[in-house]
């Protein structure tokens, strides 16, 4: 089995962001612009924006963190969001979910200029995603058809499975990889909650993309053999064995799967670190530069 590493091919992509951030430096006299805004003090989410402040920062890219708290109201996560609209240092925004409840999640997206949606999630790129049109893609999925392409798979004419329907993952991967075009048109299905048995359709997948959000629930008796498989899934779940009691698992019984797999990425250090590759892949394009 193939083992597909996300960690390696994510730095490949920063090393050449940074190069073409800095040629774009020189022919431009100023460096992409990433804002992060962090509302509250979710462990996970300061993780994350740690983690893709640090990308920038390895990279040479300009970023501001704007950290608020979480009684915060949405007319001030707004205004932040207008003054970085208005701001012509800034590329990209990055408003890190998910945001306390009092705050309307799809008003905070919808109000980042689609100019400025690094994050591939405001109406105007996804329906330019939809349609096939060139636009800033989601992260994870952008991740997954990245890795899928240098490890050569490519997922033309294949049966793609997709378990989840989520607007982050499980409905832009299946509308990327059913786009006719290179390294996509897929035969895509797309399986959820909503199916009396998840595993019909897991067994036809020559390519299974699981994001469901449960710890191990795709087994090795519901996979084919030679199948390929990309776990986007990262739960957390108890190991004496390990130093601080919890482990990191996918949402695919790795052990299992891996007997019968042709190519499997592995959690940590598979679609994980894609995701902020590719957000810096974005916020490059989105202040005018390209690979």
């Amino acid at each position: 089995m193939i083992i597909i590493d996300g960690k390696k091919i994510s730095q490949d992509i920063k090393n050449e962001v940074k190069i073409a951030a800095g040629k774009f430096n020189l022919e431009n006299g100023f460096f992409p612009g990433l804002a992060f805004i962090l509302v509250g003090e979710n462990p996970a989410s300061q993780s994350y924006v740690k983690s893709k402040g640090k990308a920038c920062e390895d990279i040479g890219f300009y970023s501001v963190t704007e950290r608020l708290p979480a009684t915060v109201s949405e007319h001030e996560v707004l205004s932040l969001i207008g003054r970085f609209n208005n701001d012509s240092k800034i590329h990209g925004i990055l408003v890190q979910l998910p945001l306390p409840k009092h705050i309307n999640e799809q008003r905070v997206i919808e109000a980042i200029s689609p100019l400025k949606d690094v994050d591939g999630f405001h109406p105007a790129s996804v329906g330019k995603m939809m349609i096939g049109i060139d636009t800033f893609f989601p992260c994870t999925p952008y991740g997954i058809v990245e890795l899928l392409k240098r490890s050569n798979i490519d997922p033309s004419g294949k049966h793609v499975v997709v378990v989840g329907r989520s607007n982050i993952v499980g409905k832009p991967i299946a509308n990327m990889l059913v786009q006719k075009k290179e390294w996509a048109n897929a035969v895509v299905t797309i399986a959820h909650t909503g199916a009396k048995d998840i595993s019909y359709y897991t067994k036809q997948a020559d390519i299974l993309i699981a994001a469901v959000g449960k710890a191990k629930a795709i087994t090795k008796e519901m996979v084919k053999p030679g199948v390929v498989v990309i776990d986007v899934g990262i739960n957390r779940i108890e190991d004496s064995s390990a130093k601080n009691g919890t482990r990191l698992v996918g949402d695919v019984d790795y052990d299992g799967v891996k007997e019968v797999a042709s190519a499997m990425t592995p959690v940590p250090g598979g679609v994980g670190p894609m995701t902020i590759a590719m957000l810096m892949v974005n916020t490059l394009k989105a202040a005018g530069g390209k690979l």
